[in-house]
């Protein structure tokens, strides 16, 4: 995986593993019309350049927005109009406070607003998040759904029950048939469900689920981490989710405890290809393990 794929998933988590900002590089991948995805540090963001302007899915971390700013310039001279936060996680969130001082309306669904607006805790890394500043709070909220009609496209974005948060949405360019998953998706890695935030592993594979029943065979995927993706990508992630639970949930029904489970080493065989992100293979067992307790 490319170093600029590093995923840090919290600004708390920053002291641990703290990302090199000066060095980290945005990658532009033109997928289809006037949607683009742009690989930096944290999540892949997605971006529909035209005559309407920029209309940005996630924002990575305060540090890259400039750099950030300067790949969508690329792309064309209209400015960032509005930025639809996927989910509340810094890697996903943290460019929202420069973008809102620049006037940019920030979207999202309301249990990111109320998320981001309160001191959250990580207990996998027994981590505190503080409370986001004024001007990086999502400005527009929704329930269920919203739509917005910018560059020629209609562009749907939904919730969709816990998956790896309880605000997770996914968000539908449907003329350039394209679906940018956030962090329900994680392409070719072991992804991070917060359980602390109400996601499930059966979530996860709902979310799987309902995009895999939308997308056609030329429709592209833009995962939270990881490389562009198509539906038999997605298809592959859902099959491993629905395997990977079925295996500690048969060990958590035989009564062990997570330090039984872990030990008895139920993905290892998935560890060579899937093990080897930010989530590593026994912190998946152990997560798996604290959703199926909750």
């Amino acid at each position: 995986m490319r170093a600029t794929l590093l995923v840090l998933l919290a600004p708390a988590l920053a002291a641990a593993q703290e990302p090199d900002f000066a060095k980290a590089q945005v990658e532009t991948v033109k997928i289809a019309g006037s949607v683009s995805m742009l690989v930096g540090m944290g999540g892949n963001i997605g971006v529909s350049m035209g005559p309407d302007g920029a209309f940005l899915v996630d924002d990575q971390y305060a540090p890259m927005t400039p750099k950030i700013k300067a790949a969508v310039a690329a792309l064309g001279p209209q400015p960032v109009r509005f930025v639809l936060n996927t989910h509340w996680h810094g890697d996903h969130t943290g460019g929202n406070e420069p973008m809102g001082e620049a006037g940019v309306v920030i979207v999202s669904h309301d249990n990111v607003r109320k998320r981001m607006s309160t001191e959250q805790f990580l207990s996998l890394w027994g981590e505190k998040v503080p409370p986001s500043p004024p001007k990086a709070l999502p400005v527009v909220t929704f329930a269920d759904a919203v739509t917005f009609h910018v560059n020629g496209d209609e562009v749907h974005a939904f919730h969709v029950p816990p998956a790896h948060t309880d605000g997770d949405a996914i968000v539908h360019f449907k003329r350039a048939d394209v679906i940018h998953m956030g962090d329900t998706y994680f392409n070719g890695m072991f992804p991070f469900i917060d359980v602390d935030s109400g996601g499930s592993v059966d979530g996860m594979i709902a979310a799987a689920d309902r995009v895999l029943q939308m997308a056609g065979p030329a429709t592209k995927i833009i995962p939270g981490h990881g490389p562009l993706a198509t539906r038999e990508d997605l298809k592959v992630y859902r099959d491993l989710l629905a395997t990977a639970r079925d295996r500690v949930a048969a060990l958590v029904k035989a009564g062990k405890t997570s330090d039984e489970v872990v030990a008895a080493k139920p993905l290892q065989d998935m560890d060579a290809k899937y093990g080897q992100g930010f989530i590593k293979t026994d912190v998946m067992v152990k997560i798996l393990y604290a959703g199926m307790k909750k």
